[in-house]
Formats: C-alpha cells, structure tokens, sequence
C-alpha cells in the first residue's frame, strides 16, 4: 500500500525522496514500478516516440594509469596490447561513421600520461576541419587529469578544447558518486566531488553533458540513490544534463570480480532513476549491456531513449559482452515495444521518425 501511495503523489507532482526512493528499490512490485514509471515517461513524451542515435565510440587509447579493478580494457604502459591510436587511424573510422549514417562520435580513452594536451586539440581540431560530425568527447576523468598535468583551470582546459572543435561532455567516470565506494573499486580516479565539479564548470560554459551509473559493483542501494540525488541537485542548478544513462557492472576478465547485476534489479533501478530525475528530460535503456530484448523492455520501465546502435564499442566488450545492432533491427525493437522510433541527435532533435 505505500508503495501504491509514493508511486501516486509522484505522479501528481510531489518530488521523489530519498528514503522513498529507497523504499521502492527494496519493497515495490517490479509491475508496478514498471507501470509508473511507464506512465512518467509517458507524461514527458506524450508522442510516444522512442528515440535512438547512430555514433562510434573511438576509444584513442587504452593505456590507463588509474587501473581501476572493476575495467577490463585498460592495459598498463608497455603491455603488447596496450595502443594509441594515431590521427590517420581516427579518421579512417570517422570517414566509416559518416559513410553509416553517423551523426556523433565519441572519443574517450585511458588515462595515459604521455598523452598531453596538444594531443587533445590537435585531434579535435583536425578532425573539425575534414568532418562535419558532432564530437561528444572525453569525460570528467580526462578533462582533470588534462587540468592537473597543464597546469590549467578545468575551465581553462574546457575553453580550449572547445575551441578546438568539443561540442559535448559524456558523463564517463560516474560509477557510483560516493567516495566509500570510489576508494574500493577506483582508489586512483577522480573523487566524486570533481567529477560532479567539472560537470558543473562545462555547464557554466554552456557545454552540455550527460549524467552516466554504473551499479553493481560494491555500493549498497542507499548509495544508488545518493548518486541519484547528486544528479538531481546538480541539474536544479545547472540543467545542463541532456540525458541519464544506467548501466550495469560486466564482472568477467575484471580484477574486482564478482556475479552479474540481476536483471530485475536493473529494470527496479532504472524506474526509480526515472521518477526520481523529475528535472531530466531523458532517461536512456541499456541494451549494450543487457541485450536486445532487456532494451526493448527498457521502454516500458521508464525509459525514452536507447541510445546508439553502437557501430563501434570496446570497453564493455572487453568485459566478454558483445551485442550488436543494426538500425532496422533497432526500430523494429521500438516498434514491438509499443513506440514510434526516430533517429535523434546528440541533443535529442529528432532527425528521422520511422512512422511504417
């Protein structure tokens, strides 16, 4: 019966809290979340549009001094498979994106100290000047290590690479924005508290960004909604966040080990996200990692959105999860889902509606 009771001033307008965030998480019926949050999503998107992207993640390199236990890409300095790409190699898999229809590229890598800023602008730049592509790149992680080993402000280094061509932040390096858990599975990336900060400088300097989770490691469910809560926060202040992005742990070929994220508990954790980020506009399905059924579920657990049909992704690969996805097969998904598929933008403008 409380469940029922939250779950209805919610939609009616009262803010989500945290204790009944919490409460949800461990005492609602998963239907029941699932038809809520539904119909919250619905209250955003009365169209009843499901939207998707067509983008490449370019990971530059995977050399990476942070080491964090719960990744599987990194390889340390010196490693037969550590790499970085060189300009020429980037661009080859640019001219592929755009020749796919590509409309973003997402270049994100390791923290690797030999790699100085002038690498970053140089990049961005050449790559402005061949391609007319949107360039949702780096994330909080790179930008204050590119800050610390400069010598420059996070808004200093902000300024210069979107002088150089960066249009948008992606929210890589989120995990769970606790410390407690931050110490235990990345001891050496950046503290909560900066990562929330150079979101909160990009916002300032009109840089859109997007707000990831990854859960499933170490955190308990009242630190979930911490991270949650954080979010909120950050967005009253700012609205700078474009989208929220939910994911879920891949223990295999990892230090930190572990069992998989039951899949019930992911579909409660992206419910709530949604009733709980009444100030975001987008809340996006994971099938990356869950697979092309649980994403077409997504769409009916309160999410609007299943973000790229992924024509290239390593990270999550290397943690022996590969799914692949065509855009017929994805707006096909949406279609059987209930929905109407568009293709977006990075900045969820509606490129192409699917409506036969």
């Amino acid at each position: 019966m409380k469940s029922r009771e939250i779950l209805d001033q919610t939609f009616e307008g009262k803010r989500l809290g945290f204790e009944d965030a919490v409460f949800l998480l461990r005492e609602a019926d998963l239907l029941e979340l699932a038809q809520a949050a539904g119909q919250y999503c619905q209250k955003k998107h009365p169209d009843g549009i499901a939207t998707f992207q067509i983008d490449r993640n370019i990971n530059y390199t995977n050399i990476c001094k942070n080491q964090c236990c719960f990744c599987a890409f990194y390889r340390p300095k010196g490693h037969p498979e550590a790499y970085v790409l060189n300009q020429k190699e980037i661009e080859k898999k640019i001219t592929e994106t755009i020749e796919l229809s590509g409309t973003q590229v997402m270049l994100q890598g390791g923290i690797n100290p030999d790699l100085k800023i002038d690498y970053y602008i140089r990049m961005l730049r050449d790559i402005k000047r061949k391609f007319e592509i949107r360039i949702h790149s780096l994330s909080p992680p790179e930008i204050v290590y590119l800050s610390e080993s400069s010598g420059l402000s996070i808004s200093e280094v902000l300024v210069e690479l979107m002088k150089a061509g960066l249009d948008s932040l992606p929210g890589g390096g989120a995990e769970i924005l606790v410390d407690r858990v931050r110490q235990q599975i990345s001891p050496r990336k950046i503290s909560s508290e900066k990562w929330l900060d150079v979101m909160k400088k990009a916002h300032a300097l009109g840089l859109k960004t997007t707000a990831t989770m990854m859960m499933g490691t170490v955190e308990t469910i009242e630190e979930r909604i911490v991270h949650l809560q954080k979010l909120r926060d950050l967005q009253d202040k700012t609205s700078g966040f474009m989208s929220f992005i939910p994911w879920t742990y891949q223990p295999h070929n990892t230090a930190l080990g572990g069992r998989s994220f039951p899949t019930i508990e992911y579909l409660k954790m992206l419910s709530v996200s949604r009733l709980f980020l009444d100030n975001f506009n987008n809340v996006q399905g994971s099938w990356v990692t869950q697979g092309k059924d649980i994403g077409q579920l997504c769409l009916s657990f309160g999410a609007n959105d299943l973000g790229s049909i992924m024509i290239e992704e390593n990270v999550v690969r290397a943690a022996g999860v590969s799914h692949r996805m065509s855009v017929p097969e994805m707006v096909d998904l949406i279609k059987k889902a209930g929905k109407i598929p568009a293709q977006r933008d990075t900045e969820f403008n509606i490129l192409k509606i699917y409506s036969n």
